[in-house]
């Protein structure tokens, strides 16, 4: 069982409300839990892009500009990012760069995206099983050219550059 805690619209955390990640469509109106994405920049100016493992309910075997998922019950947000990229791309950052928060009030959810600026072996980054299935190091114009049908996550493509 995955816990989330609560927050309001404003990103402040609702103290002594604990949200269940498999009772998400019980979620209150005007509470939501915190998503972090991390769009990774290699220090050449590549995007590391992750294709997610065909047997993702959503979105299989398309490609994504970001790693992230939920933050945990007990995370920060700044916490949640870190575990997340480490887990899903082996990369260990020390500073993430905020680009922009939005709320999705119909999932009940609170966007957080983070750039994450990197000189690591590219060659390096680890899949994480049952999440993504593959990896490769794109330019911003490879990026731009996927097409709907290919990216998942459209909105982080206004960071790219």
């Amino acid at each position: 069982m995955e816990l989330w805690d609560a927050y309001n619209s404003n990103f402040e955390k609702i103290e002594g409300l604990t949200l269940i990640r498999e009772e998400e469509n019980k979620i209150p109106d005007d509470v939501y839990h915190l998503v972090c994405h991390i769009l990774v920049r290699h220090i050449d100016g590549t995007y590391l892009m992750m294709k997610r493992d065909p047997s993702k309910p959503n979105y299989p075997n398309m490609w994504e500009a970001s790693a992230g998922g939920a933050v945990l019950q007990g995370e920060t947000i700044l916490e949640g990012s870190f575990r997340e990229l480490r887990e899903e791309t082996g990369i260990v950052a020390t500073k993430l760069e905020e680009l922009d928060r939005n709320i999705n009030p119909k999932s009940h959810s609170a966007h957080v995206r983070f750039l994450c600026t990197t000189d690591c072996d590219k060659n390096s980054v680890t899949l994480q099983p049952g999440e993504t299935c593959a990896f490769r190091w794109m330019t911003a114009e490879e990026v731009l050219a996927l097409t709907p049908e290919e990216l998942v996550g459209w909105p982080i493509r206004k960071f790219i550059v």
